[in-house]
């Protein structure tokens, strides 16, 4: 099942259901108001959405207009980014001469969750200078989730997986990390992709709780990079139960994979710039790629056997205006 956020003037959209081929759609109406709503009672609205799915499966629904689609929770209670694929930490200790994280734990932070923005949206950053990056990854929805939940039982929290570009400031990042607190100036609102789908609908892609399908970026057209999303050191599953070791985690908390990254990425490339610009200086001595700039447009798409069942990202980065 495919779900997504339509615009109606409220912050949180109306919900609705999507067909498999993205053309057709049915209002949500009478079963929850948003998505928010539907997570939070997600075990009583389940069937009814479902029912409306089948029957978009059969022809019915209306024309879906994309470009009025919203991220698919444009605001969230909560918003925590992992970083499970430990190649790209390792070519960044490298690079930097770092040393290791000595830790057998997932690492996560805590970001920005009062608002997403759609896979459409022109990204409104401050300045050039301050390392404009993209970061291609996967996330999830949960619906409430108690304190103390095992990685085995947080598999069946996770109601909803998303495709997800999380903006970073690269050059504010390094500033930020030595106070010890944690990102805020480097983590600007990320972007979501249009359809949130429940795990089934990915097939054999949606194993061990990681999203088996290769992520692929381009920047300006060009080719940047497609790994593949199931090198996870640590599945979906067991992010949720990290989170949930010392609290309760609400309906609607977003959890993210972190940057995909692979073993093989002279082949596959990268899903973030400054993997890049680390692979450069491990090789060549100096970083050769440059941050975005104004103007620049990324894309992702997540895409299995031609399909892409979150839909896509396209967006520009422009000037904000203060």
């Amino acid at each position: 099942m495919s779900l997504a956020t339509l615009s109606n003037g409220q912050p949180d959209g109306c919900l609705i259901v999507v067909s498999r081929d993205a053309r057709r759609c049915l209002p949500a109406d009478g079963i929850a108001d948003t998505l928010q709503q539907a997570i939070e009672r997600w075990d009583s609205v389940e069937p009814a959405l479902r029912r409306l799915a089948d029957r978009l499966e059969q022809g019915e629904g209306d024309v879906l207009d994309e470009s009025r689609l919203l991220a698919p929770l444009p605001r969230a209670w909560q918003w925590l980014d992992g970083s499970a694929f430990p190649q790209h930490g390792e070519l960044m200790q490298k690079a930097f001469n770092l040393p290791p994280i000595e830790t057998d734990r997932p690492l996560m932070y805590q970001g920005l969750s009062d608002r997403f923005l759609s896979g459409t949206q022109d990204v409104r950053l401050p300045s050039e200078a301050d390392g404009i990056d993209f970061e291609g990854e996967f996330g999830v929805i949960t619906d409430a989730v108690p304190m103390g939940t095992s990685a085995q039982d947080a598999l069946s929290h996770i109601k909803l997986v998303l495709l997800i570009n999380d903006w970073s400031l690269r050059a504010i990042a390094p500033i930020e990390m030595k106070t010890g607190f944690g990102w805020v100036q480097a983590k600007p609102a990320c972007s979501v992709a249009p359809f949130a789908v429940t795990p089934d609908e990915l097939g054999e892609a949606w194993q061990d709780g990681r999203v088996h399908l290769p992520l692929e970026v381009h920047v300006n057209g060009a080719w940047f990079g497609n790994p593949h999303g199931g090198e996870m050191a640590f599945g979906f599953h067991e992010l949720v139960a990290h989170a949930a070791r010392t609290r309760d985690l609400v309906a609607g908390t977003i959890i993210g994979s972190g940057t995909v990254s692979n073993a093989d990425y002279a082949t596959l490339g990268s899903c973030c710039i400054s993997e890049r610009r680390a692979i450069e200086m491990i090789e060549q001595g100096k970083p050769q790629t440059s941050f975005l700039r104004f103007g620049d447009r990324v894309s992702l798409v997540a895409s299995g056997n031609k399909k892409s069942p979150f839909g896509s990202i396209s967006q520009q980065i422009v000037a904000a205006n203060f």
